[in-house]
């Protein structure tokens, strides 16, 4: 059985994209959960707050955590705020690596500045002030990662390497582990 890779972490550090290439990289199929409540709801994320509430979304959100957490040998990106629902970690857990992406504040600013009207839990005018706020809140959630990579000025393939060689240390940890218990 192929575990599957969790990407975790605050929106703007790079989930999709990084989870996109990652995939193509090791082979594996890539899922946004967030499209896959879109796809499911027939509405955009953005819509479903609006329409129906943060509650519906996170209902439908916790029921595709546990359809992805079946799954095998898949890259799997979640909203940022996946990791508030101890359900959604515990079923992606179950088969699934835990990579949070961290940023600093400013970039993921400037980040999320760019697709503002697709990003329900920011108004508007959102600082850098209130993305580190919220960064604070959420850490405690975020503390649950089995590795974590910052994305802060780094390209894409600075990033797929340091997750690739994280994943190799942690291989051959707990393979050493296996020995050592034997």
């Amino acid at each position: 059985m192929g575990k599957n890779i969790v990407l975790i972490g605050f929106m703007g550090t790079g989930k999709s994209s990084i989870g996109i290439r990652l995939a193509q990289k090791l082979k594996m199929e890539f899922v946004d959960m967030d499209r896959e409540i879109e796809s499911v709801i027939g509405m955009s994320i953005a819509e479903i707050f609006k329409r129906y509430g943060e509650l519906r979304f996170r209902s439908e959100e916790l029921l595709i955590a546990r359809k992805m957490g079946m799954r095998e040998d898949t890259v799997i990106a979640t909203g940022g705020g996946t990791v508030l629902v101890d359900g959604n970690i515990t079923a992606l857990r179950e088969n699934g690596i835990l990579i949070c992406l961290d940023a600093i504040p400013a970039d993921i600013f400037n980040r999320v500045n760019r697709k503002k009207g697709t990003r329900p839990l920011l108004k508007k005018n959102v600082s850098v002030e209130d993305i580190e706020r919220l960064l604070q809140e959420r850490e405690g959630f975020y503390a649950c990662a089995d590795i974590r990579v910052n994305t802060s000025a780094k390209n894409m393939d600075t990033v797929i390497n340091d997750i690739l060689q994280a994943l190799n240390q942690m291989e051959l940890a707990e393979n050493s582990c296996l020995r050592v218990n034997l």
